[in-house]
């Protein structure tokens, strides 16, 4: 779809319209970001104050979120229709279609089968067509995600992009005005959702009251470790820019806020197109399987109920990782063990999966078996097995990491700001790699300590069962060796 742009010295006058005002501030190019947000004079505040300059102001109703296409699905009754039939289903969902039907009204010249326009609209015309999030990424900069945690993460949501698209394109083609709007003409195609799905993770605001929305002019504003301003709602329920106290910012400076400061490098490279390492968390989700010969494995995942993974978290200093992972319990643990699954016939006719450890119906507390084990006589064998499980995924993860093939992309000349999308894409990538590798190599050695017993009164292998575990595993694989032998030599005499 060619979406039309409308220049940004064009923008004072969409807000003059709709009731935005800006103080003391403008949006402008910046020299690193693309467009930002810059003061047009000094501005100070106080450490403690409570009365701190306000620099931007956006009514409610402008406010994009669940209630604001509520409202336009009242206004119009052929948007009610689509958003019936192919809505509903989540707040991110149902703003993009909202998104979707204000594209395709932007990007028409003739009068629309359907859709009514309102101030985003316009608005769509000011954002960027080009953002660096990796599902805009090219085939050759998504092999540049090999071996991180992003790799499956972007397939799995490039997946689930195309299924969301096919599903909106067979829910609306029965609509007779919204089969002609959208897709008799080809007026959008799967670029267009991909893009737009870009525009909602990249400038979605979590606000107090109003919960996920995306604001106008505020979300130009860029992002930094050390922000100068904040988002709130006011007794209006307008949302305000306002200077942070004790900040200054000088005449031509850029305004920022901050995006977070508990993402993971992954997450803000998946959200918004770059890592800030001065504000990432070192820190990394890894998925996780089931063995592949564990009888009980579907089962485990049923009962778990969400995707297992991973978590991993690098100190400041970057010297030790700690992790979490509450199917790898469940993970690592068998019928011998005491661990059993039972279906039961509700009154209803239905049927129902029950999780029991040891004889107690543990189904609601399936994430929580790295406790329900300390109880059991071999918790320390048990534990024993979930690190060294952790550790291998861990190291295969790193092995991957390590020896896959990155291509050697070329950036094309596309501006934004000093350097192009593309270049952004290579910088992103190869620091990603680099953050990740070192969470990776840290978690192994400290699981790697755990495991081998460097301070025996600590670690696992010096526990008194683990000992006499892994004694009896040898005992019984020497049995084992010798009567193979002696199939062997049985085998030979027979011959």
């Amino acid at each position: 779809m060619s979406r039309p742009d409308l220049p940004i010295e064009a923008l004072p006058a969409w807000t003059l319209l709709n009731d935005i005002t800006f103080h003391d501030v403008k949006v402008a190019e910046t020299e690193e970001s693309g467009y930002g947000l810059v003061s047009e004079r000094n501005l100070s505040t106080q450490e403690e104050t409570f009365d701190v300059p306000t620099l931007i102001t956006v009514p409610h109703s402008l406010v994009l979120n669940v209630e604001c296409v509520e409202e336009y699905a009242k206004e119009d009754r052929n948007f009610r229709q689509l958003l019936d039939a192919a809505g509903h289903q989540s707040t991110r969902g149902d703003i993009l279609l909202f998104l979707l039907v204000q594209t395709a009204l932007a990007s028409r010249s003739s009068q629309p089968a359907a859709g009514v326009s309102n101030p985003w609209t316009e608005y769509l015309k000011f954002l960027p067509a080009i953002i660096p999030v990796p599902t805009l990424w090219t085939e050759d900069e998504l092999h540049l995600l090999r071996g991180t945690s992003l790799e499956a993460a972007v397939g799995a949501k490039l997946s689930a992009l195309e299924a969301e698209f096919d599903a909106v394109r067979e829910s609306s083609s029965g609509i007779p005005c919204w089969n002609e709007m959208l897709w008799v003409e080809n007026t959008v195609s799967l670029g267009d959702w991909i893009l737009l799905d870009a525009l909602y993770r990249s400038r979605c605001l979590e606000l107090p009251r109003s919960g996920e929305s995306m604001v106008p002019c505020i979300d130009m504003v860029n992002h930094s470790a050390s922000p100068t301003a904040y988002y709130d709602e006011n007794s209006k329920d307008e949302v305000v820019l306002s200077m942070r106290p004790g900040t200054n910012i000088f005449k031509g400076q850029e305004v920022t806020i901050s995006y977070g400061d508990t993402k993971s490098p992954a997450e803000m490279l998946f959200s918004y197109g770059f890592i800030d390492p001065g504000s990432t968390a070192q820190s990394l989700v890894l998925p996780l399987e089931p063995f592949p010969d564990d009888p009980l494995a579907k089962a485990k995942l049923v009962a778990f109920g969400e995707p297992p993974k991973i978590h991993m978290s690098r100190s400041k200093d970057g010297t030790t990782v700690d992790w979490k992972s509450p199917f790898a319990y469940l993970m690592c643990v068998n019928e011998e063990d005491g661990l059993e699954f039972r279906v039961l016939q509700e009154t209803d006719g239905s049927r129902q999966l029950r999780v029991f450890w040891q004889d107690q119906d543990v189904t609601t507390r399936t994430t929580d078996f790295g406790p329900l084990i300390q109880s059991h006589q071999l918790s320390a064998i048990l534990r024993l097995r979930v690190a060294t499980v952790i550790q291998q995924r861990l190291q295969d993860q790193l092995d991957r990491l390590t020896f896959s093939h990155i291509p050697d992309v070329q950036p094309l000349a596309a501006g934004y700001g000093n350097s192009s999308p593309r270049e952004a894409c290579i910088e992103a990538s190869l620091l990603l790699r680099e953050v990740e590798r070192g969470i990776l190599e840290t978690g192994i050695q400290s699981l790697e300590k755990q495991v081998s017993a460097v301070d025996p009164s600590l670690e696992l292998m010096a526990d008194e069962n683990v000992v006499a575990y892994l004694g009896s595993m040898e005992t019984a694989e020497s049995d084992l060796a010798n009567q193979e032998a002696s199939n062997e030599e049985d085998e030979d005499d027979f011959s």
